[in-house]
């Protein structure tokens, strides 16, 4: 069987880490979200995966290559162009893209599921098809309820008792919101599909599609299933990614490496004096990081690999990523430390190099920096404050 995956974007609103790391691609305790969706699509029976990409493609090529080893079959599209002998990402759309990979040659010829690679989900994607079939639709969202105070972060469906979809409200408020049932993003769609979709253009699947389904009257559904369902979208959902990952409430992803003591977790060859340190759970440590003696760490919290957490430092609820050094004293309170930046839980984002932080927080592979300056001084005060 047959499917895609969305991967083309180029994750604005999870910057900085989709600076450098294509969103598919991020993280969840080491693993690339996108390798939890080729899992989900492999168990279901779905082993032909094709992978629109764009932004930072090679990093998702070179990392699943033909999928192979994932027990499937990869190809992907590129979506841009070559300027100056660099690729330029140039997104179709997620309607575009696949009208791309149909008219390049007719891959999708039976009934095919498309994803958004940023999410993770533990979706009964044979329960879904089934519905599909035995509806004779043409398109079929999986739908999700959420609380009627989480409606205005996303796109609300609005359906009639048989499921039949009638109307989409685009992040409504709260009291506008007329209906809790949202879409994950999940879509299963006929060949037919393609009648719908104009070729060589810019066009969306959630803007320009569905709505004009729903105005031609073209058999078109949506269910509403009990699934497990951690989208990606922000920084703010990324964190509680990792929270939930740490805190056991997301039961598909298990913690990575060995349990060294209840709820620390390390991988390969972690330097650290277990009677020097305060350590809390949950935590996951990185292999080949180093914590030195009179750190402490306080879950839930994700440190990278080859990571150094200096003595003196404090790690509180936050996520450090790979190749971090935190100096001697610093204390990160719900924090994210991406490189050269440092991002609270609600995404507003400080440039450790603009502000002189360097010797706070810096690579660990570089020698350190001098004395702080007196601008960096008062910013660190003010971050270690938090």
């Amino acid at each position: 069987m047959k499917a895609m995956i969305l991967a083309a974007g180029k994750g604005t609103r999870v910057r900085p880490i989709t600076f450098t790391v294509p969103k598919p691609m991020i993280p969840i305790l080491q693993k690339p979200v996108m390798e939890f969706l080729i899992e989900l699509l492999r168990q279901h029976g779905f082993d032909q995966v094709v992978v629109n990409v764009s932004h930072l493609a090679k990093e998702i090529e070179d990392y699943f290559r033909d999928g192979q080893r994932f027990g499937v079959e990869i190809a992907y599209s590129f979506e841009g162009y070559v300027q100056d002998g660099e690729l330029i990402g140039k997104a179709l759309g997620s309607a575009g893209g696949l009208r791309n990979i149909q008219d390049f040659s007719p891959f999708f010829d039976d009934t095919f599921v498309v994803l958004c690679g940023d999410a993770l989900i533990d979706l009964d994607l044979t329960a879904a098809v089934k519905f599909h079939k035995a509806k004779g639709s043409l398109a079929t969202i999986v739908m999700k309820s959420v609380s009627r105070e989480e409606v205005s972060s996303y796109g609300v469906v609005l359906t009639e008792p048989d499921g039949r979809i009638k109307a989409f409200q685009e992040k409504p408020a709260v009291e506008e919101a007329l209906s809790t049932s949202i879409n994950t993003g999940i879509y299963i769609f006929e060949p037919e599909i393609f009648n719908y979709i104009p070729p060589d253009c810019e066009y969306d699947i959630g803007g320009d599609l569905f709505p004009k389904l729903v105005e031609m009257g073209a058999p078109f559904y949506g269910i509403t299933m009990d699934f497990q369902w951690v989208d990606i979208g922000k920084v703010p959902d990324y964190w509680r990614a990792i929270r939930g990952v740490l805190l056991g409430e997301i039961q598909n992803v298990a913690i990575p490496g060995r349990q060294v003591k209840p709820g620390v977790y390390t991988g390969l060859n972690v330097s650290v004096n277990w009677d020097k340190v305060d350590i809390q759970g949950p935590v996951y440590i990185g292999g080949m990081t180093r914590i030195d003696d009179g750190a402490k760490i306080v879950g839930p919290t994700m440190i990278g690999q080859n990571c150094h957490i200096c003595s003196g430092a404090t790690v509180e609820n936050s996520v450090i990523f790979e190749y971090s050094r935190l100096g001697p004293g610093v204390r990160l309170v719900d924090k994210l430390v991406f490189g050269r930046y440092c991002v609270d839980k609600t995404g507003a984002t400080i440039d450790v190099q603009a502000a002189a932080l360097d010797w706070l927080i810096t690579d660990a592979r570089q020698v350190m920096p001098a004395t702080p300056t007196e601008e960096g001084q008062a910013i660190a005060e003010l971050l270690q404050a938090d």
